[in-house]
């Protein structure tokens, strides 16, 4: 549970984070959509988690190697907006947020899972692999020595 100075803290830096991506984004890190999705700060107010959102590319994770590579000219941005508001500039770290992802595939499985009921509902026979559980083939080639 993140303490009301970490959460304040947080959204601060997840503002003047958008707005540094806003200026500079295109420079760093190409064509790619990037969204600032959260920001977490650690207690001793140290180390700062960005979670972003890459969009229109096909390799996210080489985005976020390009920020971690700038992390040091990120940091040097922020320290500019923030010197006001913090004595230190906390560590930077970026991640990848994938929850959208996640969520996109969630909604994939329960449609199909809808299909099936309403196949079944319908009275169409249901496909043989649901019916009979096959054993994984790393175990049947175990069986089979």
């Amino acid at each position: 549970m993140d303490s009301r100075r970490q959460l304040k803290i947080g959204s601060l830096i997840k503002e003047i984070f958008s707005q540094v991506l806003l200026r500079e984004g295109k420079n760093l890190y190409g064509k790619a959509l990037v969204t600032v999705t959260n920001v977490k700060v650690t207690s001793d107010l140290t180390l700062a988690r960005f979670y972003l959102s890459i969009y229109n590319t096909d390799t996210p994770d080489s985005v976020i190697d390009v920020f971690n590579e700038k992390k040091f000219e990120i940091k040097r941005m922020l320290a500019e907006k923030l010197r006001h508001d913090l004595r230190r500039i906390p560590e930077i770290e970026f991640f990848r947020d994938d929850t959208l992802d996640y969520v996109y595939h969630m909604e994939d499985v329960f449609k199909k899972i809808k299909e099936e009921d309403e196949r079944i509902a319908q009275g169409e026979p249901v496909a043989k692999a649901i019916k009979t559980k096959k054993a994984p083939a790393k175990r049947a080639a175990k069986k089979t020595k």
